[in-house]
């Protein structure tokens, strides 16, 4: 079942928004193109944050040690990182962003 998680409007462009979502840590991130996209919040190579990070085209980078991950397909792009991140469904009505932390995109 989806979630509301945050309003299209507190999101702002190109930078990562922190959730949390029955326990699952999320960051939504709105790109250059008004496309939101929803992946693990975890950095898969040092337990960091990647809402803390920088959005890089159609990537965040881990401020830790430069790990970007797709936010389309969640993969690495780069070490040290080379596990991918969960990548979630968006659903977005009336202006609000819904998410079901249960259910990942397949890739």
């Amino acid at each position: 079942m989806s979630t509301r998680v945050a309003a299209l409007s507190d999101l702002t462009l190109n930078q990562a928004f922190r959730v949390v979502v029955d326990g699952i840590p999320i960051a939504l991130v709105l790109d250059a193109q008004g496309d939101v996209h929803a992946i693990g919040d975890t950095c898969t190579h040092g337990d960091i944050s990647l809402s803390e990070g920088f959005v890089e085209g159609d990537t965040l980078e881990c401020w830790a040690h430069g790990s970007a991950f797709s936010l389309k397909t969640g993969k690495p792009q780069n070490f040290p990182a080379y596990e991918p991140v969960p990548v979630y469904t968006v659903e977005l009505r009336d202006g609000d962003i819904f998410i079901d932390p249960t259910v990942t995109k397949e890739i």
